[in-house]
């Protein structure tokens, strides 16, 4: 199983999209950049799903180009005009090679789901390596309307409590991939929750 970020040569704000290969090539977030889709079809023949972390415009822009194209199912939380499937809390969903459980983690958006496998972690904006305001472990921003600094706080935590040790990558929303390389995911998180935890502002 390989995990591509199609909108790495995006020239616009956009959410990191990726491909997820193998026995059920699936897209995690559309992002914005025009022409994902081509670069998907550089990658795969068939796009069984699309899972939604979460229905900020930077994460779900071309998801009609892209559902247009592959007829592909489409996987939300909540209600979205494409969705064929709803994701709740406590889901699995194949993905790639791999199953992975769906985590409710609001609190940056009120439908914001993380996706665990045994191996890897899709954090959408909960979580995220670096992201300009920290290059080690940083949260998703909760100063705009709607968005909650203690609710994300609680879903960290709920993370943390769902994630199993063997997870060895985290992809993220925003910002570069972590792949544990002497400190684990699950020590990237705790840092971000520190950090929350302070009440400070992120930017």
């Amino acid at each position: 199983m390989d995990v591509i970020n199609v909108t790495a040569d995006a020239e616009e704000f956009t959410c990191n999209a990726y491909l997820v290969t193998g026995e059920h090539p699936t897209l995690v977030d559309a992002g914005t950049m025009p022409g994902v889709e081509d670069v998907v079809a550089d990658h795969v023949d068939r796009l069984d799903r699309v899972v939604l972390t979460h229905q900020h415009q930077d994460h779900v822009g071309e998801l009609d180009a892209v559902l247009d194209t592959f007829d592909a199912d489409c996987y939300a939380y909540v209600d979205h005009p494409r969705r064929t499937h709803v994701l709740s809390d406590g889901d699995t969903v194949a993905m790639g090679d791999e199953s992975f459980d769906v985590v409710y983690t609001p609190g940056h958006a009120d439908d914001h789901v993380s996706l665990v496998s045994d191996r890897t972690l899709f954090s959408g904006d909960v979580v995220v390596y670096n992201d300009g305001a920290f290059d080690d472990g940083s949260f998703g921003r909760t100063d705009m309307p709607g968005q909650s600094r203690e609710r994300l706080i609680e879903s960290l935590e709920t993370l943390l409590a769902r994630l199993p040790d063997s997870v060895a990558a985290m992809y993220a929303g925003h910002g570069d991939p972590f792949h544990a390389n002497g400190e684990s995911v699950r020590e990237v998180i705790e840092r971000a929750l520190s950090r929350a935890e302070r009440r400070e502002p992120k930017y």
